[in-house]
C-alpha cells in the first residue's frame, strides 16, 4: 500500500517545532526516503555523497561555513539545491542566509527553521519518518494481546473470529483493533493497529456494532500490538491431516517477516479462545527457551534408548 509522504506532513509535527520561512510551494513534495541528509563537502560543489527525495539538515556548522565563506555561498546553495532534496530545515533558530530563502523560493522547494538543536531535529524527524514510511500491509482479521503476546486471528469471514475476540476481552485480555488491520514492519518487527474509523469497535452478528472500550473499559483496549503468533481459524475437515505433536513449527510471511503460524479447525465442543489462551502461554514459553513439545520428545527418545521399558521410566 502506499506511504507517501509530504514536507506538508512533516510541518505538521509538534515535536519538531517548525515553521516554513521560504518555498512554501514545495509543501506537497514528496520525501521518498526515512533518511535526513547533511550536505557536508557538497558545501563547496562536490554533489557526489546527496541523494534526491531527503530532507536536507543544515545546522551551526553549515551556517556558521556559510557565513564564514561569503564566496561560495552561492556555488553551496546550488550544489545542494540541485540533488533535489525534499525540502531544507535550519535547526538551533539560526537564520537561514538570505541566499538560500531565495534559490529555495524559486525553487519550490520548502525551507523550514526548528527551534531545535540539531541533533535533537534529526533524532526526532528520523524517528517519525521511518515509522510513517515503513512497509505496511492491510490485513482482515482480528489482533489481540493475549498475556502479552500478540495474537492475529485470521479466517474466512463468519468463522467465529469476533466471538472469540469477545469471549478473550471477558477473560481479561485486550483488544488492539477488529475488521481491518493496518501492518507495519519496523525495524524487523510487525506492528500492528486498526485501520480506518472503525477504532474498538467490534461487529458481532445478532448484537450488531459494540464498543469494547465502554462496555469493558480503557484497560480492554491497546492501540498498537507487536504481532507475534497468526492463529489461522477454518473448519474441521475430517480428512484433513491436523498437527497433534508440535515438533515443527509453521510459519507466516507477512512483509517478508517470519511469524509462527497455527492452523485452528472450528467445530462445536471447541473452545477457541481457551485454546488460543494456552498458545500465548505456550509461545511466552518459547520466549524463555523452553519448547515442551521438543523437550517431550527428547525424553522419549532417551527413553527409548535406555535397557529398561519406556513405562518404567516415566515418573
Amino acid at each position: 500500500m502506499s506511504t507517501a509522504l509530504t514536507v506538508g506532513e512533516l510541518l505538521e509535527r509538534p515535536e519538531l517545532e517548525a515553521t516554513v520561512v521560504a518555498g512554501r510551494a514545495g509543501l506537497v513534495r514528496a520525501v521518498t526516503v526515512p533518511r535526513i541528509q547533511k550536505p557536508g563537502l557538497a558545501l563547496t560543489g562536490w554533489p557526489e555523497q546527496l541523494h534526491p527525495g531527503r530532507v536536507l539538515v543544515l545546522g551551526g556548522t553549515e551556517l556558521d561555513y556559510f557565513a564564514d565563506h561569503t564566496r561560495e555561498v552561492g556555488v553551496g546553495i546550488t550544489t545542494i539545491l540541485a540533488s533535489d532534496p525534499a525540502c531544507v530545515a535550519v535547526c538551533r533558530r539560526r537564520q537561514a542566509p538570505s541566499e538560500l530563502a531565495a534559490a529555495c523560493e524559486a525553487r519550490g522547494v520548502a525551507l523550514l527553521v526548528s527551534q531545535l538543536a540539531t541533533a535533537d531535529f534529526i533524532a526526532a524527524v528520523s524517528g517519525w519518518m521511518a515509522d510513517r514510511l515503513a512497509p505496511a500491509i492491510e490485513a482482515h482479521g482480528v489482533l489481540m494481546d493475549v498475556l502479552g503476546i500478540g495474537v492475529l486471528m485470521m479466517g474466512k469471514s463468519g468463522i467465529g473470529k469476533s466471538e472469540t475476540a469477545l469471549d478473550l476481552v471477558m477473560r481479561g485480555h485486550r483488544l488492539v483493533a477488529d475488521d481491518v488491520i493496518l501492518i507495519r514492519c519496523l525495524r524487523g518487527q510487525l506492528i500492528g493497529r486498526g485501520a480506518g474509523i472503525l477504532g474498538h469497535h467490534m461487529e458481532i452478528r445478532g448484537l450488531g456494532i459494540i464498543n469494547i472500550k465502554d462496555l469493558f473499559g480503557i484497560a480492554s483496549v491497546r492501540e498498537a500490538k507487536k504481532i507475534e503468533i497468526v492463529v489461522e481459524l477454518h473448519e474441521w475437515e475430517a480428512s484433513a491431516e491436523y498437527d497433534r505433536l508440535g515438533f515443527d513449527e509453521q510459519f507466516d510471511k507477512l512483509l517478508e517477516v517470519a511469524v509462527p503460524k497455527l492452523r485452528l479447525p472450528v467445530r462445536p465442543g471447541r473452545n477457541i479462545a481457551t485454546l488460543i489462551e494456552v498458545a500465548a502461554r505456550n509461545q511466552l514459553l518459547k520466549h524463555q527457551g523452553i519448547h515442551s513439545a521438543r523437550a517431550f520428545r527428547d525424553r522419549l527418545h532417551r527413553a527409548m534408548g535406555d535397557s529398561e521399558p519406556i513405562a518404567d521410566s516415566v515418573e
